[in-house]
Order: C-alpha cells, then sequence, then structure tokens
C-alpha cells in the first residue's frame, strides 16, 4: 500500500526549478518509494547503484555510464559514485534543461558536500523523514507549523482527535513507512533488523568505524538522551570512549539522519543563554526500540515519557518544514537559571515561542514565556502568537496571545 507523502509536490516544483534534484534521507523513510511512484508512465529511467554491476560501471566509466542510461534518469544512492558527479554537470550544462537528473542519497555527509561543490546552484536539495502525522492518517496537509490562531483554526477543520494513549502508540510506533504499509511487519524485528543494517552498511562501511558493538553502545546512550542538551561527557562514559571521539560520533548519527541536533535561539545582541544544543531522534520507535520500552503503555508511563512526547512534536514540526523545502526555521531557547522554551520558530521576522507539555491544560508554565522578553528586548524582536502544545481538548486561550494546543492538532 503506498502512502501519499507531503514532499511530493516539492519534488515537482524543485524539478522544475532545478537541474539535478537530491533527495536525501535516513534509509528506509521512503525515498526511492516515492520517486518511483512520481516517474510511473513517464520516460525516465531508474537505475540503483546498489546494483554492483551497474556501481562499477559507474565508477570505472562515467561517461558510458550516461550513454547507456540516458536522462531522464533516478539515479538511486548517488554516494556510491561520486565520480558520476563532474559528467552529470557537464550533461546538465550542455542540455541546459531542468530536472533531467534525479538522485537519492542516504549520507548527508559525502553527498551534500561533494554534490553541492561539483554542481553549484544547479542542484536542488530536499531531505525526507518519516511519515508525517497526516501522512498516517491520510488528511489534509496543512503546510508549515505556526502557533498563531487563524492557522491552529485551519488545522482544526482537518485533523483527528487522538487520546494520549493513541498518541503515545504513535509514538512508539515511530513514524517509518514500512510499519504503516505492512501490517506484516513486528515492531521489535523491523527495529531489529533495521538497527543491524543502519550498522553494517551506514556506519561500518561507509563511515568507517570499526568497532560494532561499542557503537551500538554509543547509540542506545544516544537515544536515551533524546529530546535533552547533549551530554558529550555521558556518552563517552556510556560506550567507553572519548570525549572527542563521542563528538564525532554524534556528528556520523546526524549526517545519516538518525538524530536532528537543535540549535539553540541565539538572536544577535541576546544574553545569559544556553549555547549547547539539544539532541533529538529522528525517528521515535527507533529510540523507544534502543531504550527498551517494549510497549506504548510502557513509554508513556515511564521516566521518558515527556523526552519522547517533545522528540515527537519537535520531528512534526520539523517535518512540516522540510516537507516543503524549507530549511526549518526552529530553535530553543534555555537561560542560565533552567527555565526553557522548549520551541522557538522564527519566521519572517516573527518569534514564536512554543512549550510542549504531557498535561492536559498545565497553567504553571505559562510564567516561563517570560524568558523571552530580555532576548526580545535585547535583539528587538517581534514576539508573535505562542502555544502549549498538550492533551488539550482543543484550542484553549491560556494567556494573552498563548494558546493551549492539541497534540494532535500539529
Amino acid at each position: 500500500m503506498y502512502i501519499k507523502r507531503n514532499i511530493e509536490e516539492t519534488i515537482n516544483n524543485f524539478s522544475n526549478s532545478f537541474k539535478v534534484v537530491l533527495l536525501i534521507g535516513p534509509r528506509q523513510v521512503g525515498k526511492t518509494t516515492i520517486l518511483k511512484h512520481l516517474i510511473k508512465n513517464s520516460k525516465r529511467t531508474y537505475v540503483t547503484l546498489d546494483d554492483l554491476m551497474i556501481r562499477n560501471l559507474a565508477i570505472t566509466d562515467p561517461a558510458l555510464f550516461l550513454q547507456k542510461y540516458t536522462p531522464p534518469i533516478l539515479i538511486d544512492e548517488i554516494q556510491y559514485a561520486p565520480q558520476l558527479l563532474d559528467y552529470i554537470k557537464m550533461f546538465v550544462d550542455a542540455q541546459d534543461m531542468n530536472g533531467t537528473i534525479w538522485l537519492t542519497s542516504s549520507i548527508k555527509l559525502s553527498s551534500i558536500r561533494s554534490i553541492t561543490e561539483s554542481l553549484g546552484d544547479g542542484v536542488g536539495v530536499l531531505a525526507l523523514y518519516g511519515l508525517e502525522l497526516n501522512e498516517i492518517t491520510n488528511n489534509k496537509d496543512c503546510g508549515s507549523f505556526l502557533p498563531n490562531f487563524e492557522h491552529l483554526l485551519l488545522r482544526s477543520k482537518v485533523a483527528n482527535y487522538h487520546s494520549l494513549k493513541e498518541i503515545y502508540k504513535l509514538i512508539w510506533n515511530g513514524s517509518m513507512p514500512s510499519i504503516y504499509e505492512n501490517s506484516d511487519n513486528e515492531w521489535q524485528s523491523y527495529y531489529a533488523s533495521y538497527v543491524q543494517s543502519l550498522l553494517q552498511y551506514d556506519v561500518m562501511k561507509q563511515l568507517q568505524v570499526n568497532d560494532e558493538m561499542v557503537f551500538f553502545s554509543f547509540l542506545r546512550a544516544a537515544a536515551g538522551q533524546t529530546g535533552r542538551i547533549v551530554n558529550y561527557a555521558e556518552l563517552a562514559k556510556a560506550a567507553e570512549i572519548s570525549a572527542p571521539t563521542a563528538k564525532q560520533w554524534v556528528k556520523i548519527l546526524e549526517d545519516i539522519g538518525i538524530i536532528y541536533m537543535l540549535q539553540p535561539f541565539m538572536p544577535p545582541g541576546s544574553k545569559y543563554i544556553v549555547k549547547a544544543p539539544k539532541l533529538y531522534f529522528c525517528d521515535t520507535g527507533l529510540a523507544a526500540y534502543l531504550t527498551s520500552w517494549n510497549n506504548a503503555d510502557a513509554l508513556e508511563s515511564g521516566a521518558m515519557s515527556e523526552e519522547f512526547l517533545s522528540t515527537w512534536v519537535v520531528m512534526e514540526i520539523y517535518k512540516s518544514y522540510s516537507n516543503k523545502g524549507i530549511i526549518p526555521p526552529i530553535y530553543y531557547l534555555r537561560n542560565f537559571n533552567g527555565k526553557e522554551i522548549n520551541l522557538i520558530i522564527y519566521e519572517s521576522g516573527i518569534t514564536y515561542p512554543i512549550m510542549i507539555k504531557k498535561g492536559s491544560c498545565p497553567n504553571k508554565i505559562i510564567k516561563t514565556f517570560a524568558i523571552l522578553d530580555p532576548v526580545a528586548k535585547d535583539a528587538k524582536l517581534t514576539v508573535g502568537d505562542g502555544g502549549i502544545i498538550c492533551f488539550s481538548d482543543e484550542i484553549l486561550p491560556a494567556a494573552e496571545n498563548i494558546y493551549y494546543i492539541p497534540v494532535w492538532m500539529v
């Protein structure tokens, strides 16, 4: 069963605007499935560099490769044959047509750097992650998330109510398309296989990490930090590696799309704010597997329930921008007194503060929004509507320009 994805229109728009379209993202999020769906009934050829014969031709004779597989073409896993890039550039420059070559890559580190350097402004890069909630529920896509009332009202008309148990079942399930496309996929087995593939293909071979079990220990420790400020010393201790190695491995997880590092909000002129990033797993199902939460009820009642809720919400909002081809303008704000606004959306010169809490209408945290005031004053920011994403049944006023926002509405 194919699940329609919100990024489809963006891919077509990019194809009309750029000579080359590159779709990146972690393995098994649906990159190839989407692109093959889009090229049905078209003349575009599909080739994958997972095929060793095809990969060998691309590496040893890239010119012949492009003669054999004449564009328009979709080349899967381009990171395996960077030798092709110069020849792709020569071809698209000579043809001067948009959208003739589509590429995918599961690794940001090699693909973006080499391709953008080789192709310059001729390549449009899109990032794909797991399913959004509205893709799972087959609801209308309302675009990039904002906590202002007009946008929330639009979302309220198309979103489906989900109870606390239903939300945590979604969080525990994760966002991988295979979980929802194939009812025969058993959760434990799926993620066990996923981690094995991740270690063998992305980590061990592509990124040349030598000890699989040490990296697995590190991966589990990283999952235990989802939704928190990254602590390299703790990660190093858990995996018995050095702190510099832990920092390098965090970058590896970011490069292969396993984690997202949410940066602090630091507008010019701001003072007295924490500058370390927060670590979020891109897929909550993977994080739940690695931290041994074996069912949704245990996760919901467990010690990490708040962190998993925050992780899920942050990534839902992230994907609402990323799927439109927009670099997500999201941050967090924490002062030296430990007070934190979980998410800041800074869009079109307006700052939107967001808190994420598990309660139905938590009111004690409303005062926390005040930590933005000195930052806004120092940096001369315009502050827009704010929101508390929680388990409210509907959009409700919490304070002036602050709303309780149901979790299922993100």
